[in-house]
């Protein structure tokens, strides 16, 4: 039998990920800084909030390719919390943000076509473009006192190919925000190469230091399709809601060719679409908790990192993760197995795109003692591998 080139991965589960399921199976209680899954993590949800999936208009099926109306202008007022006007129009529903994404890859990109993905970035994007037989070509982030796009970077990196640049406002893991100047260069971008911008707002509400202007507002002369959804923003992954919003240059096309494209599959069922004007309208009540979750173990992160000098937290702006830099004496991946046999577990930072040796990732939204002691637990396996070679992390 003969399978699609596209779907040829190599599937053979990883060292880490069998070290993790067989120290799950002992039973043995872990601290686990991945924990990114608002539903896991200990927050309150509202019973109440599974009534809104009763509403009786949902027994009727009214297919409509941009998706029903109310839930659209549902999604308009959230924008207009943001100071942005977004007409329900300019709207489109899709279950996630990967199917609003492959949307876009569709509309954009002929097979072969490029696009730029800031690095780090989550992973996710390698299976999303092999589907849709794009190629991702990385541009890599700078980090000096602050993590900074480099627009000469991303020049360097468009080639006849390209088609888009990504954008993750704030990055994940990074929880960099892109700064004015940084969105006037990527529009300078974009203009002279005839480029899209695909801007990814999932933690856009998660700033630490005040609200972050959505992209939403466009930029001039620009293509600028934001993909957002209920995953981060109302912490209802399962829930399975998502959109995009297109603004800006041939926005009236574009919104034409993805109203087919929406249409062929139809992929949004009435009972969730009924349901998103109450669960926009409550994300403050999970939203608040996560914030502070987030602050709490922030805060813990830092007083024990005051404490010694061999690891650091990077600056970050927002979401829900913390990047730290540690000594590059081995493979981050012996270092986190090394952290598994003592009950603790994190991402390395290769998985989303940094180099193979320095760099951990921690989830701020782990449980507060659990992340307390992981990260008690890591800095003092840290600690036994300075030994005498002694020289603190600089960055």
């Amino acid at each position: 039998m003969q399978f699609a080139q596209r779907t040829n991965w190599n599937t053979e589960e990883s060292e880490l990920a069998r070290a993790f399921r067989a120290r799950a199976a002992r039973g043995k209680p872990i601290a686990d800084l991945t924990a990114s899954n608002p539903t896991r993590c200990g927050l309150a949800f509202d019973a109440a909030l599974l009534g809104a999936l009763t509403d009786p208009r949902a027994l009727e099926y009214d297919p409509q390719p941009k998706g029903l109306l109310v839930a659209r202008e549902a999604v308009s007022r959230y924008y207009a919390d943001h100071g942005v006007a977004v007409d329900p129009e300019q709207v489109i529903l899709t279950t996630s943000t990967s199917e609003a994404y492959s949307f876009l890859f569709r509309l954009l990109c002929e097979p072969g076509s490029e696009i730029l993905v800031p690095q780090p970035s989550y992973p996710l994007f390698d299976f999303l473009a092999a589907l849709d037989d794009v190629r991702l070509r990385p541009a890599t982030l700078v980090y000096d006192h602050g993590w900074q796009i480099d627009p000469e970077g991303l020049r360097r990196a468009i080639t006849s190919q390209t088609r888009a640049i990504v954008l993750v406002h704030p990055n994940n893991p990074t929880g960099h925000f892109t700064k004015p100047w940084e969105a006037e260069a990527l529009g300078a971008l974009c203009r002279e190469h005839e480029l899209s911008l695909i801007v990814d707002e999932v933690f856009l509400d998660y700033a630490w230091g005040g609200a972050a202007r959505s992209f939403a507002a466009g930029l001039p002369g620009v293509p600028v399709y934001v993909v957002s959804g209920l995953s981060k923003i109302a912490g209802l992954p399962q829930m399975k809601a998502a959109w995009l919003v297109t603004t800006g240059a041939d926005s009236q096309q574009a919104l034409a060719r993805l109203e087919v494209i929406a249409d062929t599959f139809l992929s949004m069922n009435a009972p969730v679409q009924w349901a998103m004007s109450t669960w926009l309208a409550h994300r403050d009540v999970i939203q608040g908790q996560i914030r502070a979750r987030v602050a709490e173990n922030l805060a813990e992160l830092d007083l024990q990192l005051a404490g010694q000098q061999w690891v650091r937290r990077l600056e970050a702006e927002g979401g829900w993760y913390a990047i730290l830099r540690i000594p590059a004496l081995r493979p981050d991946e012996q270092t986190v197995l090394e952290l598994l046999e003592r009950d603790v577990w994190i991402h390395p930072g290769y998985f989303f795109g940094m180099k193979e040796s320095g760099w951990l990732v921690a989830s701020l939204l782990t449980r507060p003692e659990e992340f307390r002691t992981g990260v008690t637990a890591l800095l003092a396996l840290l600690g036994t591998h300075q030994g005498s070679n002694g020289v603190p992390i600089m960055l």
